[in-house]
């Protein structure tokens, strides 16, 4: 493998669908943790709801708009759910409720009882939710070289795909410097610093902190449409370890600032690569074969 294919692998990563799809779940998390303050372990939960939700009404013939406001609606009232029993107590018990949440949608959704809808453990393949995805291409069809990178214009995994993740993630960048420098953006704050005090002031601490929750889940069910299209949707390839890069992901970036997620994706992704692409030139595949890389 020469060093420019390397060069292109790793700085590919820099916009490519995945590290967006990862941006997208950090931001959502940042409005829980870095606005709120909320202790939010399974925002892989949010992102399998919201991938189940598009890929099954994709499947049964839904457009695109009514499979993504599906994915919505399911995040949203997931969040309500989580919420309720949840956000009058500490900290503590939100992070234990979604981290267990998650993973129950995660073992039911590969449930052999539910293989007719979800797939089981085999998952959903992608050519069974991404075709109108792709005949929404405004592209003229074939391939497309960008400076180091050639990728197809319209298929899953493609230009157009990169063109509408990014424009999610500054849609999504836009709305959250918004709502961090507006007066609820404000409260959220106040909460996150001292939840008594702005309870002292007449607010509704547990009415902000779900509304925190459910919007910050909507971001993540976004992600996990992304994060699918140029994939097969399997439950395990949304486990623990989305959540916890994620955390990494927001804490690398730096929580509760506008650009953080973005930049700790981008950062995560590049790094991982390089190391990927080192150790595919440097160790002999009698040793590591590239699959254990992967």
């Amino acid at each position: 493998m020469d060093f420019m294919t390397i060069l292109s692998n790793i700085l590919g990563e820099l916009f490519a669908p995945t590290t967006a799809a990862y941006a997208l779940a950090a931001i959502g998390l940042n409005i829980h943790f870095g606005m709120s303050g909320l202790m939010n372990m399974g925002q892989a939960g949010f992102m399998l709801l919201g991938a189940y939700g598009f890929a099954i009404t994709q499947m049964n013939g839904c457009d695109l708009f009514t499979s993504v406001l599906t994915a919505l609606v399911l995040a949203a009232i997931y969040g309500i759910l989580l919420g309720i029993p949840t956000l009058k107590l500490g900290p503590d018990y939100l992070a234990m409720v979604t981290l267990a949440a998650a993973e129950i949608i995660r073992i039911v959704g590969r449930s052999t009882s539910l293989t007719w809808l979800t797939g089981g453990s085999a998952g959903i393949a992608p050519q069974n939710f991404t075709e109108k995805f792709e005949n929404a291409s405004p592209l003229p069809n074939g391939s497309t070289k960008f400076l180091l990178w050639t990728y197809n214009n319209n298929i899953a995994n493609s230009w157009w795909l990169r063109i509408v993740a990014w424009v999610l993630v500054a849609i999504a960048l836009l709305l959250c410097w918004r709502w961090f420098h507006s007066p609820w953006g404000r409260v959220l704050k106040g909460i996150r610093e001292d939840e008594n005090a702005i309870r002292s002031l007449g607010k509704s601490v547990t009415k902000y902190k779900m509304q925190a929750l459910i919007l910050g889940g909507l971001f993540g069910a976004i992600a996990g449409i992304v994060f699918i299209l140029p994939r097969s949707l399997n439950p395990d390839s949304l486990g623990r370890t989305v959540t916890f890069y994620t955390w990494t992901i927001l804490l690398l970036g730096g929580a509760a600032t506008i650009m953080g997620p973005v930049l700790g994706s981008c950062v995560l992704w590049v790094l991982l690569t390089a190391v990927k692409e080192t150790m595919r030139v440097t160790i002999p595949t009698t040793v590591v074969s590239s699959n254990q890389i992967e």
